[in-house]
């Protein structure tokens, strides 16, 4: 096999972000949001291409006509584009510059030798790639999901009872599982959720049952089968339905049993360990523009408003910033600061103080540049990964719900309880009781 690694250091070299194909938006969501994409899958090395249902009809041509394989198909997030990047890259230099050749019957004569060409994750060019389209991937989900929950025009008729919900998708989740004991799990963990009722939907139309999917003759006989197997549920073997849980986008070729079965794995790895000497330290938020630190977060909150009158409460309220522009304001500041620069004239300056400095004398504390300059993907990424700051950040509105509601959560204590015998005589369990004993 010939390695890789042959190759001189400087030709593998990625200097800048790749860039990928301007996307043609029509509607409201690009075609990248929709799943199944529409794109269709090209061949590396000729004008064959098919659509995303066929793909391994494509790889097999790969295979027998180009000698070509691409490892680990499943773990490419988005095959289209990868297909096209390399397309265009086998049209700049030979595909043996980037490729692994495999030579078969080595050993046998020379006109019955055949290379093969293995394209995979070995050379760092196609590691980089394949992280930079799950990085976009999951940006995409996350601002789907973040659009779903702020979704006021969701329409749905539940399954089980034929009764209608508007509003938000959490309405119907909700009545669901209490209602009727079928739970596909919290409402923030899901995305794509119109999508998913209707697989479900679908799947019961055709009599089938959501958890064994065996089919059955009318809907009668599929509700009682469900009901009495204990199936009114979802498999989580079934892998149609990974596509709507956010945990199986967060990590590059990991789905939610890889991610489960680490955590257990932790689990039983830790269960001998000693912690009787264990002691919490408290969670400590540090101030945006100094190294002031604070165990409570009303504590910082008041340290950057009193010492440089910067308020993050006022610039959610007056811009009626979302839970993920928050993030990546705070993570935008965070990077700012750090680079030694003032966030809002772009000025650099030689030390971290001198641009702090400069943000205070100048009144640049709360003057934010164009929303355009911050509200970029990059920036849901932390800066710092244990900023505790990114912890207590909310929803818009919701702390003017919490203090609407906040009478409604209080109990009702009796102030005098000393006089129990005219309590009793007073209350109204003796007409009840009285009540009752006429009846019988």
């Amino acid at each position: 096999m010939a390695a890789c690694g042959r190759r001189k250091d400087a030709e593998d070299s990625i200097l800048e972000p790749l860039c990928f194909p301007e996307q043609i938006h029509d509607g409201t969501s690009s075609p990248s949001k929709q799943w199944p994409s529409l794109e269709l899958l090209v061949c590396l090395f000729c004008p064959e291409s098919v659509p995303q249902v066929q793909k391994d009809v494509l790889l097999k041509h790969l295979l027998m006509e180009h000698k070509t394989v691409i490892a680990d198909v499943k773990l490419i997030a988005d095959l289209p584009k990868y297909l096209l990047y390399w397309k265009g890259r086998f049209l700049e230099q030979p595909v043996t510059e980037f490729c692994s050749v495999i030579k078969t019957n080595s050993t046998g004569p020379v006109e019955k030798q055949e290379d093969y060409f293995l394209l995979c994750d070995v050379l760092p060019e196609d590691r980089i790639l394949r992280e930079r389209l799950q990085q976009r991937r999951l940006e995409e989900v996350l601002e789907q999901q973040q659009a779903e929950r702020e979704d006021s025009s969701f329409n749905h008729v539940c399954m089980f009872c034929s009764e209608e919900f508007t509003g938000n998708r959490a309405t119907l989740l909700n009545h669901m599982a209490r209602e009727h004991s079928f739970s596909i799990g919290l409402p923030d963990n899901i995305v794509y959720c119109k999508q998913f009722l209707e697989t479900l939907q679908s799947k019961l139309d055709n009599l089938l049952c959501l958890y064994c999917e065996k089919s059955f003759r009318d809907k009668t006989t599929l509700k009682d089968h469900m009901r009495k197997k204990s199936h009114r549920r979802i498999n989580a073997n079934n892998h149609e339905y990974d596509r709507f849980y956010i945990i199986n986008y967060l990590e590059l070729g990991k789905t939610w049993e890889d991610v489960q079965s680490e955590d257990d794995r932790e689990l039983v790895d830790d269960e001998d360990d000693d912690w009787s000497d264990w002691q919490a330290h408290p969670v400590t938020a540090v101030c945006l523009f100094c190294d002031h630190q604070s165990e409570t977060m009303d504590q910082i909150y008041t340290h950057m408003k009193d010492t440089h009158g910067f308020d993050l409460h006022q610039l959610r309220t007056q811009l009626g910033l979302r839970f993920y522009q928050q993030v990546k304001l705070v993570n935008f500041i965070r990077r700012q600061i750090h680079q030694s620069r003032c966030y809002g004239c772009q000025e650099k300056f030689d030390s971290r103080d001198d641009a702090v400095r400069h943000i205070v004398d100048e009144g640049h504390v709360m003057m934010l540049p164009e929303v355009s300059t911050w509200n970029q993907p990059q920036y849901y990424f932390p800066t710092y990964e244990n900023d505790a700051l990114l912890c207590t950040l909310c929803d818009s509105g919701e702390d003017e719900r919490d203090e609407t509601n906040h009478c409604e959560d209080i109990p009702v204590i009796a102030e005098d309880v000393s006089n129990l015998r005219a309590l009793k005589q007073t209350s109204v369990l003796n007409h009840l009781l009285k009540n009752r004993g006429s009846c019988s």
